[in-house]
């Protein structure tokens, strides 16, 4: 079980690096991937540059932490993840953005992913 668990995690981890990478040789691809376009000038700087760390270190921070004894590294990117299901929800209620459920549920379902395997994978250390 635990191996299992693990694997996923660092499948996770893979792919949110992979996004970051991502925002870093192809943004408008990455943008378009996430249902945004991609801006100009100063907001492509902010938007390449705040996308591209949250993801690359989310996904580092998450193969750092399937290491054994780095298991609360994972606690980190669960609070990314999970948080920006949270934020999303605000901004959907306070701020007229549209609803996301699919991107709401990767995001919540990843956190606690997350979390289970800080806590599964502590026992190991």
């Amino acid at each position: 079980m635990r191996s299992l668990l693990r694997a996923a995690v660092t499948i996770l981890g893979v792919v949110l690096a992979l996004q970051g990478v991502a925002w870093l040789v192809a943004p408008s691809r990455a943008a378009e991937g996430l249902g945004m376009p991609l801006l100009d000038g100063l907001g492509r700087s902010t938007q390449v540059g705040d996308f591209a760390m949250f993801f690359l270190t989310a996904g580092a921070t998450i193969l750092a932490g399937t290491r054994p004894g780095r298991s609360r590294l994972l606690y980190v990117p669960a609070g990314l993840v999970g948080g920006a299901a949270v934020t999303r929800t605000i901004a959907w209620a306070l701020h007229g953005a549209a609803l996301a459920p699919s991107f709401i549920a990767i995001e919540l379902s990843s956190g606690l992913l997350l979390v289970a395997a800080a806590r599964t994978l502590e026992e190991d250390a």
